[in-house]
């Protein structure tokens, strides 16, 4: 946060401590004199009575301009932020919003010595934190792109949700059938544990002694019916699913029906989950459309960059006129390591800060993975010498480093609205 001298002075700062039913506010001029301290609801009626104590207060005191600073606390400073930058009564005051990561603020509270955990001190360690510049981050923007951030976020959570269930689903698989759980894949019967031949296997069977029991002749039968004859060797993929029928642990008796309960309940939920990726994707995809986004094209033009990666980094960044530097847009995503030293010596081992967007720095890690899987030579070169310079953290340290220089590819594409031309089509060109 940048103002110059003559707006520093004229600006009231305002800290709020936003909680899921009672906010409190608290605000100062620039040497840090208290003007207003109060707590209001967190709903509609609140945020009209925290405007209106705001816009007494700068007429009272002659200020011109008022930064509020928020910690972004779940999603319950979401609509206080829109209502704050959309207010109509405070937009000759330029107000700036901003929504902090908490583990920020969390910083500047240590430089106040043996202070309290309550919600009004809360707003003050806020407020201060804005009163003395701290702020590096990006005010609030009621953008166009919120609609599409929902679609992709929420896609983000089944995507955790859909991979947890799955997690855990293998596990009740390893207790009825252990060897299909755990078998690796030059080894495995089937090529995915989840695809469509491996849950009738599962669920269709009470337990392995029925698998290993059966005649080879009904079960080359029935994965061919299954499967609807798409096995290139089914003879073969019966006798491995024989053998591990053979080779898994019994259990009683007993516990075969629970056990196969549980599994048809997460089978049940993961095809749910995948419906909803199903629906999502549609409707991200309608949404993006509906944009008419320069920025979507840019970023489909990389190989390897399709519509969930294209639209996940677009509905984060926002427009890109947000950023005058790639390394402020570098920060937002939070790829920014800590540096140690004490002496001479300066430690190899520097930790992501991950204080940025968390949303962001996924789809940007996934998406440069992608484009390295992809075949992109640039990239894929300078992942391999990031991973050969350490003998810890090789994977984590190589994406996240091809990932921050993708940044700079990005940022410079859609500041310029161009399409990527890779390196080795442009010399084919010229």
């Amino acid at each position: 946060m940048k103002m110059n001298k003559d707006k520093l002075l004229s600006t009231l700062f305002v800290g709020i401590d936003v909680g899921s039913v009672n906010n409190f506010a608290y605000a100062t001029d620039f040497f840090g004199n208290k003007l207003l301290s109060f707590s209001f609801i967190n709903n509609d009626p609140g945020s009209r009575i925290l405007i209106d104590n705001v816009l007494n207060c700068l007429k009272l005191n002659n200020l011109k301009y008022v930064v509020f600073a928020m910690e972004s606390t779940s999603f319950y400073s979401f609509h206080l932020c829109c209502v704050l930058a959309s207010s109509i009564e405070l937009a000759s005051f330029n107000p700036l919003v901003y929504c902090l990561n908490p583990k920020v603020t969390a910083a500047h509270r240590e430089s106040f010595v043996c202070l309290d955990k309550t919600d009004p001190l809360d707003a003050v360690v806020i407020c201060d934190f804005a009163r003395v510049g701290k702020i590096t981050s990006k005010p609030f923007n009621v953008s166009t792109f919120l609609a599409l951030q929902r679609l992709t976020r929420q896609r983000f959570h089944v995507i955790k949700c859909l991979t947890r269930e799955k997690s855990y689903i293998l596990n009740n698989i390893f207790l009825k059938f252990s060897e299909f759980a755990v078998l690796d894949k030059s080894k495995h019967p089937f090529s995915d544990k989840f695809g469509a031949t491996a849950i009738s296997v599962i669920s269709d069977f009470y337990s392995p002694d029925e698998i290993a029991n059966m005649p080879l002749n009904d079960l080359i039968f029935y994965l061919d019916k299954i499967s609807k004859g798409r096995f290139v060797d089914t003879e073969n993929t019966a006798k491995l699913l024989q053998k591990a029928a053979r080779d898994s642990y019994r259990l009683d008796k007993a516990l075969y029906e629970p056990i196969n309960l549980a599994i048809a309940t997460s089978y049940n939920a993961v095809f749910l989950y995948e419906n909803q990726l199903k629906d999502l994707e549609k409707a991200i995809l309608k949404t993006v459309k509906g944009l008419h986004s320069n920025e979507f094209d840019c970023l489909t033009s990389i190989r390897g960059i399709g519509l969930i990666f294209a639209s996940g980094i677009i509905s984060e960044i926002g427009f890109i006129s947000r950023f005058n530097r790639e390394e402020q847009l570098a920060s937002f995503a939070g790829f920014s390591w800590k540096k140690k030293q004490s002496g001479k010596h300066t430690s190899d081992v520097t930790k992501l800060t991950k204080a940025g967007n968390k949303y962001l720095r996924y789809y940007l890690i996934e998406a440069v993975n992608s484009v390295i899987n992809h075949g992109n030579q640039e990239y894929s070169d300078f992942y391999h010498r990031k991973y050969s310079e350490v003998t810890k953290f090789q994977r984590k340290r190589a994406l996240a480093l091809s990932a921050r220089k993708f940044v700079r590819l990005i940022f410079s594409m859609l500041q310029k609205n161009q399409l990527y031309i890779d390196k080795k089509e442009m010399v084919k060109l010229t």
